[in-house]
């Protein structure tokens, strides 16, 4: 479909423009966000008029006018072409998943990162999500790892209905508990030494939830899944960095820990890149 979009949009774009264009918008259900028009609001129009000529499916095309900002992780669009809508369903993994993208945070680009993190649940666990969105990560591993039970939280109340309607439409009942709040707080009240397995999907804020991801783990121990936003430039490795950080905060806490896997999940702008650390932690200090 990109090279289709490309074909057709050559004789009014550069080979450069063209490049960033193929790159930079995300398909979500029935609607196209473009990332990056570089502020042309006639060429993102084109685009966005190509992109429902060559994709059918598609009904929608946004132009993203703000980065994914605040506690809820949202971001303002702009109408280019189509129906003026921002709920639609997208599937993925055998999933089904309703969501507002204006009003959630949602993203197709870790659908590999989501079914990697499934693949590694074993059935009888327990899961913590602590920053879950519309459930992606919770219903991908419900689906997956079978008599598992995943605690989903999220702090946006509209992400949380989503994610009660992703419940029932993904037949997850009983086995991902969707909750509303501020992932530290439902952890210091109720999930203590509860899971044997903590997922930390958001990155801005895992290195300051870190604490509460390692007390919400079972006694001896159990796998954190940390993300994190890395600036690496030249010779710097991502990756490494964000060991660095991990390894001085887990080490003030008192925790043995190993990370286990690693690895760069996406380029996310200049010389800035998400990554992952799979964290096996295998003792805990007695105050947890």
């Amino acid at each position: 479909m990109r090279k289709s979009l490309r074909k057709k949009l050559s004789p009014t774009f550069s080979s450069a423009e063209l490049n960033l264009i193929s790159n930079s918008f995300d398909l979500i259900g029935d609607i196209a966000i473009i990332k990056d028009t570089n502020g042309n609001i006639l060429k993102a129009e084109k685009v966005a008029n190509q992109i429902l000529a060559v994709h059918r499916n598609v009904k929608t095309v946004f132009a993203q006018t703000s980065p994914i900002m605040g506690d809820f992780r949202v971001r303002k669009l702009r109408l280019l072409a189509g129906e003026d809508k921002t709920s639609t369903k997208h599937k993925e993994s055998g999933c089904v998943f309703a969501v507002d993208v204006e009003k959630c945070y949602f993203s197709p680009r870790l659908s590999h990162e989501r079914l990697r993190i499934a693949s590694l649940v074993k059935s009888g666990e327990t899961v913590v999500n602590m920053f879950s969105g519309v459930g992606c990560f919770s219903i991908v591993i419900a689906k997956t790892a079978g008599q598992t039970k995943v605690f989903s939280i999220d702090v946006n109340p509209t992400a949380v209905r989503y994610m009660e309607e992703n419940v029932r439409i993904n037949r997850v009942y009983g086995k991902v508990i969707p909750l509303l709040g501020d992932s530290k707080d439902i952890i210091n009240a109720q999930l203590q030494g509860k899971a044997d397995r903590v997922l930390m999907p958001l990155p801005e804020k895992a290195l300051e939830y870190l604490p509460y991801a390692v007390s919400a783990l079972k006694k001896p121990g159990g796998w954190i899944h940390y993300y994190d936003f890395q600036h690496a430039a030249g010779n710097e490795k991502p990756v490494e960095k964000t060991k660095l950080k991990v390894a001085q905060k887990l080490g003030s806490l008192g925790v043995g820990y190993k990370f286990v896997f690693s690895r760069v999940v996406r380029s996310t702008g200049p010389n800035w890149y998400q990554t992952a650390l799979d964290i096996q932690v295998d003792s805990l200090p007695s105050k947890f």
